[in-house]
């Protein structure tokens, strides 16, 4: 194995360690918010994992990189999901039109 290599799985490995204890500190009530945040976040992991992709010249090189980029896309989509479920529950919903029924008119006491 190159230098390169060893390098790039190292930072790899430790990002991922950084990564699970930070979020790991995140009190529940504070994680949905902080979805919308990272968003952006992870958009900018997409790009990182093209330019990965782009100086790439191995196959191990385009297999990091296709699941760098697939995992910062399902991380965009899900924190969109969530954000949106959370939301929904601010907006108000509509009210059901009243029922007339033949009972409630009293034509049939």
């Amino acid at each position: 194995m190159n230098t390169t290599l060893v390098t790039d799985l190292t930072i790899l490995v430790l990002s991922l360690l950084v990564g699970f204890e930070v979020i790991s500190k995140v009190p529940a009530t504070l994680h949905t918010p902080l979805m919308s945040g990272a968003n952006a976040i992870h958009g900018i992991v997409i790009v990182g994992a093209m330019l990965v992709a782009a100086s790439a010249h191995t196959p191990l090189g385009y297999v990091l990189a296709f699941f760098a980029a697939t995992f910062a896309a399902v991380n965009v989509v899900g924190g969109y999901v969530v954000t949106d479920r959370m939301l929904e529950m601010f907006r108000k919903r509509p009210v059901a039109p009243a029922s007339t029924s033949i009972a409630t008119r009293g034509e049939l006491s």
